[in-house]
């Protein structure tokens, strides 16, 4: 049996060691609406299409089932494969919020406005041009799977930030039809950013929890 010897100063010449997992940051999208259901704490989950691809294509075939999918996602054999096909990481990676906003920080001051918030201006930019020093919202992942779009149970969809009012629930604070119960909100809402609810794609569903940003 091979012993480690120790150094000089009792230090061992091989010790044990797990090194810490590389922690990823990535960009994600998201409206007005659910930049500020974050802010409040009410969106806790997101569901983003999955896309097909070369690596894609080898965890689904085109006649799997859910629960065939689920057992191999999360066996060792597709374990690897299976991040490698998430864009959006795994858990303890996290992701830096993109809204719409303007970049008003002159020599003098120190200043980004958000869309989102109320702020007034003209010459907004588009989320998707918004720079990671420009980010105030941070997220840590927190569980990512796969599933239907239409799998999205009761507990889910309010997870999804779907706004609720006088008992009553809607695609997003900015009105919209209302309904007794939060499912069919949420279908008005992945509705109202173009998505095909009748399709009923694979979805990576991305749990999270913010991050604190400092002076954000």
């Amino acid at each position: 049996m091979q012993v480690n010897q120790p150094k000089e100063g009792g230090a061992e010449l091989n010790p044990a060691s797990n090194p810490k997992p590389e922690i990823r940051e990535r960009p994600i999208l998201f409206n007005g609406a659910m930049v500020r259901a974050i802010l409040e704490g009410r969106k806790t989950v997101t569901r983003r299409v999955v896309i097909r691809s070369s690596q894609a294509e080898t965890i689904f075939p085109s006649d799997f089932s859910a629960s065939e999918a689920m057992v191999e996602l999360n066996s060792t054999r597709f374990g690897t494969t299976w991040w490698k096909a998430c864009p959006y990481g795994k858990p303890g990676d996290r992701l830096w919020v993109r809204e719409t906003f303007r970049d008003a920080r002159t020599a003098g001051a120190s200043r980004i406005l958000y869309k989102a918030s109320g702020d007034v201006a003209c010459g907004w930019k588009p989320s998707i041009h918004m720079p990671r020093d420009c980010s105030r919202i941070l997220l840590e992942v927190t569980d990512v799977r796969v599933e239907r779009l239409q799998s999205v149970t009761y507990e889910q969809a309010v997870a999804e930030g779907i706004h609720r009012h006088n008992r009553v629930w809607s695609s997003n604070d900015e009105g919209g039809a209302c309904h007794q119960y939060p499912e069919p909100a949420f279908r008005d809402l992945w509705i109202s950013t173009g998505g095909d609810w009748d399709a009923n794609p694979w979805v990576w569903v991305v749990e999270f929890k913010r991050v604190e940003v400092p002076n954000a």
